[in-house]
């Protein structure tokens, strides 16, 4: 169909979870070579408004590149071409992330998808949302 990529359509939607854990923040700052000492020192953190470490804005971020590149299309290839983010509210150790991405627009010619990504913790609270691009292909 002519508005449809790789059987997804307006309204196709990934969904992806993710505990998080200090390890986890722990080894974002060691990949990302973020140090702040907001995401993993006790001390300094206690300090600011959010009274503990606080998980990186983008490890929030990832848990929507998780949902895009491996649930969104699992039998082609995704490729993330943009997003948009905006931060809400913050994420600690012990949260459950849930990213959930739904298609808004079909650009069949150019095999892209526009996304509505949100990411919500286990009480519901939104803690980033955006819109993103994505081409999404066929396996060779």
């Amino acid at each position: 169909m002519a508005d449809e990529v790789q059987g997804l359509s307006v309204g196709s939607t990934a969904v992806f979870t993710k505990a998080v854990t200090a390890a986890d923040i722990l080894k974002f700052a060691e990949v990302s070579g973020d140090t702040n000492p907001l995401h993993s020192d006790a001390a300094y953190a206690a300090k600011t408004r959010f009274k503990q470490p606080i998980a990186h804005g983008m490890f929030g971020a990832g848990v929507i590149s998780a949902a895009l590149g491996t649930k969104l299309a699992p039998n082609a290839v995704v490729i993330y071409m943009g997003q948009n983010l905006q931060f809400r509210a913050p994420v600690m150790a012990g949260d459950t992330l849930t990213a959930t991405c739904t298609v808004t627009k079909v650009d069949a010619e150019r095999k892209r998808l526009s996304l509505d990504t949100v990411v919500t913790k286990q009480d519901g609270t939104e803690v980033i949302r955006g819109d993103a691009t994505v081409m999404v292909e066929a396996l060779g």
